[in-house]
């Protein structure tokens, strides 16, 4: 069973990373003219959305430990992207567009965790 679990999650992964790269292309072809990286923002808000129903699904005993690991660690982690998040900001900063770069990072992180945070409540049941 572990092995087959190891197997999804690297499916999942590279599902996930092509999910990422075709989004990505998609977002970046239609908004050349914003001044941060927004492809990569709303990946990275979008995926935490997901990755907090899958932990409050996870949580709430409708999802298998195994699915959690393959949608999670596989799909989203790879769908995800904080490094390029962080790399991009960086950028910014060192092309001299230190508000762009502010907002940037800010604006993710507070977004980011907003949607993990309003996922986690919707998958594990909301209110009640």
């Amino acid at each position: 069973m572990i092995v087959w679990t190891v197997v999804l999650v690297g499916v999942a992964g590279g599902l996930g990373a092509a999910a990422r790269f075709s989004l990505d292309t998609l977002i970046t072809r239609y908004s050349k003219r914003v001044p941060i990286p927004i492809g990569t923002m709303i990946i990275n808000v979008t995926g935490s959305f997901f990755l907090g129903v899958v932990t409050g699904l996870a949580t709430a005993g409708l999802l298998t430990p195994e699915l959690r690991l393959i949608a999670g660690t596989g799909f989203l982690a790879a769908y995800t992207t904080f490094s390029t998040a962080s790399t991009q900001t960086a950028d910014l900063f060192r092309a001299r567009k230190g508000v762009a770069a502010v907002v940037n990072g800010l604006v993710m992180l507070v977004a980011a965790v907003a949607a993990a945070a309003i996922g986690l409540w919707l998958g594990s049941g909301g209110a009640g």
